[in-house]
């Protein structure tokens, strides 16, 4: 734990009546000032988590520290944390002013410090000049936004947002991505978010929480996420991947589809079984000549920015290309790749493995220098 840490999971297990349990011994750290995501599919324990941070639901086991305190039956109203839930939950009845002004009414308030406190939280959120508006003259962006004045007008120290983007058009849920990431850098509080879109996920996080099962696969920034997946789950769900399996030769050699590779890996024991991970984009065009790999083009499809190329090689593998390059269904092309693209996944490792694995294997790089 650093000192810097505003929330921790402690061997957090949730469970309702006799079903499976929904979180199973989950650990983690926040950091204040970040913006945090818990990333995964329908039922995998994000929304969860949301709930024990905000105080609606307790832990079965284990405990949450808010502040270096446990804070496992303290109730929701009695914690520094607002929530921004999927639906906003305005009140129809009240104008935006109003809708802010809520929590700072239960407060009993006064009323000029009332009025100070929401006309700043609408000037964050550029809403200044809206106060007078009823919730259904509002856009879904401006709902949004209003929602989360509500929310900073009460001075959290932590924001959760769950799904908040969800119901909003694909363009109006890029321009909010970005207005949702400079808002929480201006403010510098806490945001965790809650998504099961992986690429709002990569936009918006300074570091993402995997989840699968009720369980935290994997931590880590962006790109530690994306380039660096520990097993199938995570390489499968973040972004699209060519994953085959294989063979570990030797540190920096690996080999599939019959022919070796070299590759930037270390640290497994020779001829130990494995998975390649390799990005549709890190595969280029070129002759069958020049190729690594020589495959046959299957189909074809335009997305805007690349083409979508579907092949497979002389042993029935899918490789999945993404490239400027046009391609023409039925030719035969060759795949080039770095060494660098080859990623390399122990089947079944957990995250915990795989950090010890990497530190060992830095700890015998440093001893041979």
């Amino acid at each position: 734990m650093t000192n810097n840490t505003i929330i921790r999971f402690e061997n957090v297990t949730k469970k309702y009546d006799a079903d499976p349990a929904v979180l199973e011994n989950v650990s983690f750290e926040i950091e204040r000032g970040k913006f945090y995501t818990l990333l995964g599919p329908s039922g995998c324990g994000k929304t969860t988590i949301l709930r024990l941070i905000a105080g609606f639901i307790e832990p079965s086991e284990g405990d949450i520290f808010i502040n270096n305190k446990v804070v496992n039956r303290v109730p929701a109203n009695r914690r520094q944390v607002n929530t921004v839930f999927q639906d906003y939950a305005l009140f129809p009845h009240l104008n935006v002013f109003e809708n802010v002004a809520f929590g700072l009414r239960i407060k009993k308030m006064k009323n000029d410090e009332v009025h100070k406190k929401v006309m700043e939280a609408l000037r964050f959120v550029n809403l200044e000049g809206y106060e007078s508006r009823e919730i259904s003259e509002m856009s879904g962006g401006q709902r949004q936004r209003v929602a989360i004045a509500r929310a900073i007008v009460n001075e959290p120290e932590v924001i959760l947002l769950d799904e908040p983007l969800s119901a909003l058009d694909l363009k109006l849920r890029t321009e909010m991505q970005y207005e949702l990431r400079e808002l929480q850098r201006r403010l510098g509080i806490t945001f965790i978010f809650v998504t099961h879109d992986q690429e709002e996920a990569l936009a918006m996080s300074d570091e993402i929480f995997v989840l699968n099962k009720g369980k935290i696969v994997q931590s880590g920034t962006p790109i530690d996420i994306y380039d660096e997946p520990i097993n199938r789950f995570v390489a499968d769900f973040i972004g699209e991947s060519n994953i085959v399996k294989g063979r570990m030769v030797r540190d920096y050699l690996v080999e599939f589809t019959g022919k070796q590779f070299e590759c930037v890996d270390g640290g497994l024991k020779p001829n130990e079984g494995i998975e390649i991970v390799i990005r549709p984009e890190d595969l280029e065009i070129t002759t069958p000549e020049k190729g690594k790999l020589q495959v046959k083009v299957d189909t074809q499809l335009f997305r805007g920015v690349h083409y979508e190329i579907s092949c497979y090689d002389e042993d029935g593998n899918e490789w999945l290309v993404h490239s400027t390059k046009k391609a023409t269904v039925g030719e035969k092309i060759g795949l080039f790749f770095e060494p660098e693209a080859i990623h390399v996944m122990m089947p079944g490792e957990t995250e915990e493995e795989f950090d010890k694995r990497l530190e060992a294997y830095d700890e015998v790089l440093e001893h041979e220098k």
